[in-house]
């Protein structure tokens, strides 16, 4: 049983080759907090087996989620400093009931209903300016080939993280689509434009 960072640097998935082991991760918006809850479950749980700095990310091989989905996948896999993840599962609700507030801000009242109609006819409902500093203070200039995890080793798609949480987080109606472009190590660029996964599958395994 593991006991310190130093004896947990990385624990190999349980298959260890045989299989691929993938964690899932739906949208929903605030909901987030509903597969944030059960992931602490999960990881208090696996924790009494391999010692208190063990982490999501250290048993899946692939971990993929869309829209808020999106956005605990980069939290559980996002590496810090030491290498290890950003966020332990514990920290993902906190996190939620804190910003929450600020990245859903309510209109109340008469006029907050006529302000808040209004700016659904002429776009989306929420600008997500606070989302969107929130997220690049949190991921920096981390880019994908650097989580925790495996992933896709196409050079254009090697991103910034937080454009792909801006991207993935983008729902119509409720904040704004994302373009940015991205270079590979060539040089040759390639343009996004982005919205919500959820508009396509909500659980990222629905089309396989």
């Amino acid at each position: 049983m593991a006991s310190s960072s130093s004896s947990l640097k990385k624990i190999l998935p349980p298959t260890n080759g045989n299989l691929v082991t993938i964690l899932s991760i739906d949208g929903g918006g605030i909901r987030g907090i509903i597969p944030a809850k059960i992931l602490e479950f999960l990881e208090s749980e696996l924790q009494k087996l391999d010692g208190e700095n063990a982490r999501i990310a250290d048993y899946f091989d692939v971990i993929a989620g869309t829209s808020t989905g999106g956005l605990v996948t980069c939290m559980l896999t996002a590496p810090d400093a030491n290498n290890r993840p950003l966020y332990a599962a514990k920290d993902i609700t906190p996190f939620y009931v804190k910003n929450g507030p600020k990245i859903f801000p309510q209109l109340w009242g008469f006029f907050g209903a006529i302000e808040s109609t209004a700016a659904q006819l002429g776009g989306p409902k929420y600008n997500g300016k606070y989302l969107h500093k929130l997220i690049r203070d949190n991921l920096g200039q981390t880019r994908l080939t650097q989580t925790l995890t495996n992933v896709k080793n196409m050079a254009y798609m090697n991103a910034l993280l937080s454009d792909i949480c801006i991207g993935t987080s983008a729902a119509p109606t409720y904040f704004p689509a994302h373009h940015f472009t991205n270079a590979d190590a060539s040089g040759q660029s390639r343009d996004f434009n982005l919205i919500d996964g959820g508009v396509a599958a909500n659980n990222p395994v629905i089309k396989y």
